[in-house]
């Protein structure tokens, strides 16, 4: 008891210690941030308010520098802001504007970040000028417009500038040079022209130069090749041409190298070896040629990825490439490469994972090679002999010369291949010899004899010519007279029909095989909360599998849907693979009257209900896409639409192109959906060539399987309506009835025209923000548009036209532009631009509208004056010039038709 007592009395007493000498044992504490001065208080205020930012932000009560998100403050001062993503109030978002003059006040700001933040306007000019402390400026896709200021060349501290995703042009001005500080400069995704300037070569400390998606040309400058400290240089999809100066090989440092979408010609400069640090070469969508060097690869050992597609090179590849030990992807598909495969593996320890060698010249047996790869394409070459176990299921064998494999090549074009090599060609295994056999000498034979004969001969082959000329004549002009008294406009009937019996379908080539429970589980039963909607070809539930993964389940009733819809569906997905399709993850078939198909769930839906979409659930107010992602979402689909046309053989068509079937991923990328309907045009082509011949009205656009839509340029035709709705705004043209269609091109039409760019304003969506030279891309999708839009199915551009046309928007419309210049003298690239002009005068003489015949249109006497000047759409008043007789001459490549013969075109059905 009484050591109890004596412990709590110690206690007691340490603690009245403690007490009494408190200060003694404190730690000297450091002095409180001092608040934000009241200058810069007053400026972020009113920052705040020209901006329009919210309060849940920048509280108008608070203390900026504890308080505001975003806001770095030192000392009391402001030293960053960030707004990156910030959202404005709603009387704030009405009319956004680059207002940010409060930020010259704030005179030791380092940082200021507005990515992703929507300032419509220009940079101001006193940037450079006033903001002198500032080190990182990032304006990336803000949709900033105007010329970037000569002014931040004097911003001397500057380390990183962004400027990427805006609607910047003009030229890169020379005084960036001066920022010899500067660590990253991104100008990428603008519309900025002229060359890039020599002295960029001064910017020793450049880590990052990404000046890509832009319009530049001319060279590139040999100094680049001075930047010693450069890890990343991104020149691609601009018009940059002559060679790839050897001074690039100087980049020791150098990580990334991406030139590739320009007009970049000669060969690949053996200097190149010197980039010792290399991961990734893209050199891809060129017009390079010759043969690789041997000596470019040796050194290359850190290489992870090279892309040499869709240029001109020819001879072997070099077999060290076989050897590098880190590489990933080898594209080297879309040349005049030949020669054969190692025979062996030359590295068993490789991690090569995607091998693309597809349209080149490639002969000879599979090797072990190919067990290397998990993602193999060789179609398109003249590989003969077996397919050996090791290659895989993941492997596209088209177009070649292999033993029972689809789609080969004919015998007569795998014979001469080989024997015009001198070699002997396996006959796809069949006994009898391919080899051609020596010409026997003829024998002495009466020359009388053989010249009667071959006269005789002649007369009756012109005889019978002629008959089947006339009897075709007159069954053409028959159907065409049945067709233009009334065309059904009904929905599209199933064309192309099913998998023949013989040629079952690859189950195990189109994704996995699930359960029925599975997929019951995964919809919650098929709820209707999981129900998206019932379309023409199956109902659509969105659902979640076992791991997580979410996706969209399509329920097709047998009893209801005819069986060959989803069989034809699964034959297409086993036969084309490309990333613009929705991907298709399984199938489910174990019921007897239902069937399922697993598709990739597409975050932002289609491009019906994204064009417009709510914010929030805050307010009712909707967002529109801006003009970026429209355009992104048009390329998307050309490229999809032109794959099916121009890369599949026989080509296939989409038939039911519509904004509800462009679906879009979580980065509003294009998948295309709805491929139920997608037809084979087999036969069809033959018969419209022959009409073109026989100058014959073309009125229909039957396919081989009598369907209506069974042809190219009725997916053109719907395309058209899909580049209305990204130009005007106006919903649901794309799936619009007959009527619906006839009226709204009755109201859009008339204010598109190739040589008044004003007119076009009237019909541009309210929604978009567009200065001048924004106007020029918007206007110009509309002309292509209305080209798509032509009557004529004959006269309607190729899909691969169209593509090259939103790909290079401004030279629609822009005339005297040099690299349109250059892409003509191309012969893959030159004729888009006649595709589209052609398409355009003979469009602008007729209105575009099914079931109507006449309009009043530009006509002759417009084209007569079409003289346009850089970006101007001016009138009659701007003079005809060389470049009105250029524009014909374009127009007369497509052949004209006989005039007041209008076909009537069908509308899209669902």
């Amino acid at each position: 008891m009484v050591d109890q007592r004596s412990v709590v009395s110690c206690a007691f007493l340490l603690v009245v210690v403690g007490l009494l000498f408190e200060p003694t044992f404190e730690q000297p504490s450091q002095p409180p941030m001092p608040p934000v001065s009241p200058a810069e208080r007053a400026a972020l205020l009113e920052l705040r308010s020209s901006l329009g930012l919210r309060g849940r932000d920048w509280p108008i009560k608070a203390d900026p520098c504890f308080i505001w998100r975003g806001v770095e403050c030192r000392n009391g001062r402001v030293v960053g802001i960030n707004i990156s993503g910030f959202r404005r109030t709603r009387l704030g978002s009405r009319n956004p504007q680059f207002s940010v003059n409060a930020l010259a006040n704030i005179t030791l700001l380092q940082s200021f970040n507005a990515s992703n933040f929507l300032l419509p306007g220009s940079i101001p000019d006193w940037f450079g000028q006033q903001l002198i402390s500032l080190q990182v400026l990032d304006l990336s896709a803000c949709s900033v417009i105007g010329a970037i200021p000569l002014s931040l060349g004097n911003s001397t501290n500057l380390t990183a500038l962004y400027l990427s995703y805006n609607n910047l042009t003009g030229t890169i001005p020379a005084s960036l040079s001066q920022l010899l500080g500067l660590s990253v400069l991104d100008l990428s995704r603008n519309r900025l022209t002229g060359s890039i300037p020599t002295s960029f070569g001064n910017l020793g400390n450049l880590s990052v130069l990404d000046i890509s998606g832009n319009y530049l040309s001319g060279s590139i400058s040999p100094g680049i090749g001075t930047l010693s400290n450069l890890q990343y240089l991104n020149l691609s999809n601009n018009m940059l041409s002559a060679s790839i100066p050897p001074q690039l090989g100087d980049l020791g440092s150098l990580v990334d190298l991406d030139l590739s979408a320009n007009l970049l010609a000669g060969s690949v400069p053996s200097d190149l070896r010197g980039l010792r640090n290399l991961q990734k070469m893209i050199v891809a969508d060129n017009l390079l040629s010759g043969i690789l060097p041997d000596n470019l690869f040796p050194t290359l050992t850190q290489l992870q990825v090279i892309v040499l597609r869709n240029n001109g090179f020819t001879g072997g590849l070099p077999n060290v490439l076989w050897s590098i030990p880190k590489l990933s992807l080898l594209d080297v598909s879309g040349n005049n490469f030949t020669g054969m495969l190692p025979n062996s593996s030359s590295n068993a320890n490789a991690t090569a994972a995607v091998f693309n060698i597809s349209r080149n010249l490639f002969y000879g047996g599979l090797t072990p090679l190919l067990g290397r790869f998990s993602d193999i394409d060789i179609s398109g070459n003249y590989f003969e002999g077996g397919v050996p176990g090791y290659v895989g299921t993941n492997a596209s064998l088209g177009s070649n010369c292999l033993q029972n494999v689809k789609n080969q090549r004919t015998l007569k074009e795998c014979s001469s291949f080989y024997a015009n090599r001198g070699l002997a060609f396996d006959n796809f295994g069949q006994p009898e010899s391919t080899q051609p056999r020596l010409a026997k000498p003829a024998g002495k034979s009466n020359k009388k004899v053989i010249i009667l004969a071959a006269v005789l001969g002649g007369v009756g082959l012109i005889v019978l010519l002629v008959l089947f000329c006339v009897v075709l004549l007159l069954c053409l002009r028959k159907r065409g007279t049945t067709t233009q008294r009334g065309v059904d406009v009904g929905p599209a009937t199933a064309g192309g029909g099913p998998p023949p019996p013989g040629a079952p379908i690859n189950f195990s080539s189109v994704g996995d095989a699930f359960t029925y429970q599975q997929l019951l589980q995964a919809t919650g039963e098929f709820s209707n909360a999981n129900l998206i909607k019932n379309g023409h070809s199956g109902d659509l539930f969105r659902g979640v599998l076992e791991n997580g993964i979410p996706v969209v389940i399509k329920r097709i009733d047998v009893c209801s849907i005819k069986k060959e819809a989803y069989l034809q569906e699964l034959d297409f997905f086993s036969k084309v693979s490309h990333a613009r399709f929705v991907p298709l993850l399984g199938h489910c078939l174990e019921n007897e009257n239902e069937k399922f198909l697993v598709y990739k769930y597409m975050p932002n839906g289609d491009l019906s209900n994204s064009l417009f979409k709510k914010t929030s659930t805050e307010d009712d107010s909707l967002q529109s896409l801006d003009w970026i992602t429209r355009l992104k979402i048009a390329l998307g689909a050309a490229e999809g639409l032109s794959y099916l046309h121009h890369e599949c053989n026989p080509p296939y068509v989409h038939r039911d192109v519509q904004a509800s079937s462009i679906l879009l991923d979580d980065k509003f990328e294009v998948r295309l959906g709805s491929l139920s309907d997608v037809r084979s045009q087999e036969g069809d082509t033959h018969q419209s060539r022959i009409t073109r011949l026989l100058r014959l009205p073309q009125s229909s656009e039957h396919g081989a399987s009598g369907s209506p839509t069974a042809v190219c340029a009725y997916d053109v035709y719907c395309f058209g309506k899909v580049l209305l709705e990204l130009v005007t705004g106006k919903l649901g043209i794309s799936a619009s009835s007959d009527t619906d269609v006839k009226e709204s091109l009755d109201q859009i039409l008339p204010y598109i025209n190739i040589y008044d760019k004003e007119l076009v304003t009237k019909i541009v969506d309210p929604s978009l923000i567009v200065d001048d030279d924004l106007l020029e891309e918007v206007w110009a999708m509309a002309v292509v548009a209305r080209s798509c839009l032509n009557p004529k199915p004959s006269r309607r551009p190729l899909m691969r036209y169209i593509l090259k046309a939103l790909e290079n928007p401004l030279k629609v419309v822009r005339e005297d532009s040099s690299g349109s210049a250059r892409l003509r003298t191309a012969s893959s690239r030159g004729s888009w631009n006649a595709a589209v002009f052609g398409s355009w005068r003979s469009s602008s003489e007729v209105v575009v509208i099914p079931g109507a015949s006449t309009m009043k249109g530009e006509g002759a006497s417009g084209l007569k004056h079409s003289g346009t000047s850089g970006s101007q759409g001016s009138g009659p008043t701007n003079g005809g010039g060389e470049h009105s007789s250029s524009r014909r001459r374009h127009s007369r490549d497509i052949c004209p038709e006989p005039s007041g013969v209008h076909d009537v075109e069908k509308p899209d059905q669902n």
